[in-house]
């Protein structure tokens, strides 16, 4: 960090050790602007798999989405939580599985780090890859990372407070069939009396008004993301 320093120019500073040593705790009192927390991903939506000589390990997407709760409190404007490169792209998962992948490394306000070849992309791979509605999430100014809010079964909600007051929210289905999945403005801590507009940032649409909760169906390992705005 010294060096960097000296040598004059704004350099950006990535620690990884693959969070072996609880990089968050002290990597940025060290002058890292961000840090890996966990061991590689992999393109596959779960599981850990040693490599081949037998070190541990490599992550599914989901396994690293695992590892970040409890982080959120770390990361902030300059220095970040970093849950490794995306892997949208690379031919192992869905692109239902690519836009939660998208989806939940913007709530972590995680870098995004494409790790495919760009030059080899189909058109629904580039357009996850360049959602200005998503970006903008990831990268608010506000610079908090978002927090699994709750979960049963294999139905989740994270939210993620944005600049201007309201929450960006995923809705994410680890399960194999559709399911409804439900926020409300409680786990958002809003007031359940508030009205507030909803807008889906896949669909690129306004959802329209909604009082102390919302539903909405959600694909096997897929996610839907409103904002909600009061």
């Amino acid at each position: 960090h010294d060096a960097l320093v000296k040598s004059g120019r704004p350099i950006v500073f990535s620690i990884c050790e693959w969070g072996s040593n609880k990089p968050w705790l002290w990597a940025a009192d060290s002058g890292g602007n961000l840090w890996r927390t966990t061991g590689d991903i992999q393109d596959r939506l779960g599981g850990r798999e040693k490599w081949s000589d037998g070190s541990c390990c490599s992550n599914g997407m989901i396994d690293i989405v695992d590892q970040q709760v409890g982080l959120q409190s770390y990361a902030g404007p300059g220095h970040w939580n970093d849950p490794d490169m995306l892997e949208v792209g690379n031919g192992g998962m869905t692109n239902t599985e690519y836009r939660s992948h998208f989806s939940l490394w913007a709530m972590l306000a995680a870098p995004l780090m494409a790790g495919n070849d760009l030059q080899k992309m189909t058109p629904e791979i580039k357009e996850i890859l360049t959602n200005k509605e998503v970006i903008a999430i990831d990268q608010d100014a506000l610079g908090q990372e978002g927090t699994r809010v709750a979960k049963s079964g294999d139905l989740e909600v994270w939210s993620r407070p944005v600049h201007d007051g309201s929450r960006a929210v995923v809705l994410f289905n680890r399960g194999s069939a559709e399911s409804p999945i439900t926020v409300t403005w409680e786990e958002l801590h809003y007031p359940a009396h508030f009205s507030a507009a909803v807008r889906d940032l896949w669909q690129h649409k306004d959802l329209g008004q909604f009082t102390g909760k919302f539903t909405a169906p959600v694909p096997s390992h897929g996610v839907v993301m409103i904002t909600v705005k009061p």
